[in-house]
């Protein structure tokens, strides 16, 4: 086989190994009206639709109707919330590992709070564990349980935690797990082939003004079928670092869509996704604007996300929405 003949055979392997992905693209979206802007807010899924809340400041729930496509205000939540991933279980909205305050001495939620969108009502659920209070955490839904995991006890300036709790919704029992390999903050999780991902996220610091600069390059997996955490060797190390990003579980894989970091002003647009057999990470479609302190959701096969910060740090505030079609 000729040199040339060896290349092309070569492209088109290798197109063939990634045109699925090739295949896929975010979409811009353009619905009738937009949501109200806002960043280190939360969004989850209930009833068939999408629900945008918290973020800085007091802010109002945002509706969005995939059928009409149309967004719809609701209530003000009862404080400002920000920081952090919100769960959608039975319909309803939990919000838990969450802050409240200012910039760099962010104060934990003390209590579980609870968003009806059938009622349009908020109402607290149940009160956190003292000694388990933080914010900047993961949080996650696995066989009727809710899972909090990592965060920082006090907003940026310091106390990174590597713990692990498990709420049952139903009983209001707290249970502590076996701490994370190792602390972080600013840092979403989920969940695929019953492995937890916790990947991504930084130890801020702004006490001796370390922030940004400090996102975490290792990968840790929890695997609820044998209950162990591990630490995945260098090879599995996330390929961009970066903190503020979210994730979401896509079939055997797990994307960690967007972030911050030190190494540029403007949010970023990676996308990489985390193969739960294979331990590796591979390139995804880019989003079409960069964004951090968001979330992403999966609502009929396709992720979307919205709002969000377009550079790291604090603004300008975004209110656009993009969908990758599954």
């Amino acid at each position: 086989m000729n040199i040339h003949l060896k290349i092309c055979t070569l492209i088109v392997a290798c197109l063939g190994a990634t045109s699925m992905v090739l295949g896929q693209a975010w979409q811009a979206m353009e619905p009738d009206n937009l949501p109200e802007k806002r960043h280190e807010n939360a969004m989850a899924v209930a009833n068939g639709k999408i629900y945008l809340l918290g973020g800085r400041g007091i802010k109002p729930v945002d509706e969005y109707d995939p059928k009409k496509d149309t967004w719809r205000t609701l209530g003000e939540s009862p404080l400002e919330m920000s920081h952090f991933q919100a769960v959608s279980y039975k319909n309803e909205i939990y919000v838990l590992g969450a802050f409240t305050g200012g910039y760099p001495h962010e104060i934990p939620i003390p209590d579980i709070y609870i968003f009806n969108p059938v009622k349009n009502e908020w109402r607290k659920g149940g009160e956190i564990p003292k000694d388990r209070l933080r914010g900047a955490a993961g949080v996650f839904v696995q066989n009727d349980k809710i899972y909090m995991v990592c965060g920082i006890q006090d907003g940026h300036w310091d106390g990174q935690v590597a713990w692990f709790d498990e709420y049952d919704p139903a009983t209001g029992k707290w249970t502590v797990l076996p701490d994370a390999p190792r602390p972080r903050d600013h840092v979403q999780v989920a969940v695929a082939n019953n492995k937890l991902l916790v990947a991504g996220g930084r130890l801020s610091t702004a006490r001796i003004n370390q922030v940004l600069n400090t996102t975490i390059k290792e990968t840790d997996i929890y695997d609820f079928s044998t209950g162990k955490w591990t630490a995945l060797p260098a090879e599995s190390n996330i390929p961009t670092m970066r903190a503020g990003s979210t994730a979401v579980a896509y079939g055997n894989k797990i994307l960690l869509i967007g972030g911050e970091s030190g190494a540029q002003v403007a949010a970023h647009s990676d996308v990489e996704a985390f193969n739960t057999q294979t331990n590796k990470w591979e390139k995804f479609p880019s989003l079409h604007q960069g964004r951090h302190g968001t979330q992403a959701v999966i609502l009929n096969k396709k992720i979307y996300i919205a709002a969000g910060s377009a550079n790291r740090g604090g603004g300008p505030e975004l209110n656009d929405m993009e969908v990758l079609v599954k």
